[in-house]
């Protein structure tokens, strides 16, 4: 399973991005939206969780 969000930077939301978790996760961080002052002013974040393999397949 995934999931996408986009949001603004000062609405950032730390805990869930550095927050414990209670299986193996992938965050990735990445900036989107405009340029503002020399800096994107969004934070775009993908969520991803660990799902096990379908057995027979490699």
């Amino acid at each position: 399973m995934w999931e996408i969000q986009w949001v603004d930077k000062k609405d950032f939301p730390t805990n869930k991005v550095y927050g414990a978790a209670d299986r193996p996760e992938l965050r990735l961080l990445t900036c989107g939206g405009p340029l503002v002052g020399g800096h994107r002013s969004d934070s775009v974040i993908l969520y991803a969780d660990l799902v096990s393999r379908q057995a027979g397949v490699q």
